[in-house]
């Protein structure tokens, strides 16, 4: 598999672009290699959005309704 594959299979597994994919570097682990821990790689994808998805126009705080 290359790193283009590996793109894409990523990409369409979480409806994310490809740029978003490449930007956030993923790669195949080797788990043979001694320097491999996967924790070290661990994305919090609702954290990640949370940065990412900022609304253009800022949201105003409802204004209380007096009665």
């Amino acid at each position: 598999m290359t790193q283009n594959d590996l793109n894409r299979a990523v990409s369409r597994a979480t409806g994310e672009t490809i740029g978003t994919i490449i930007e956030l570097g993923f790669g195949l682990a080797d788990p043979d290699c001694v320097d491999f821990d996967p924790e070290a790689r661990l994305i919090d994808w609702d954290l990640y959005d949370l940065h990412r998805s900022v609304p253009i126009v800022p949201q105003r705080a409802p204004e209380p309704v007096l009665v």
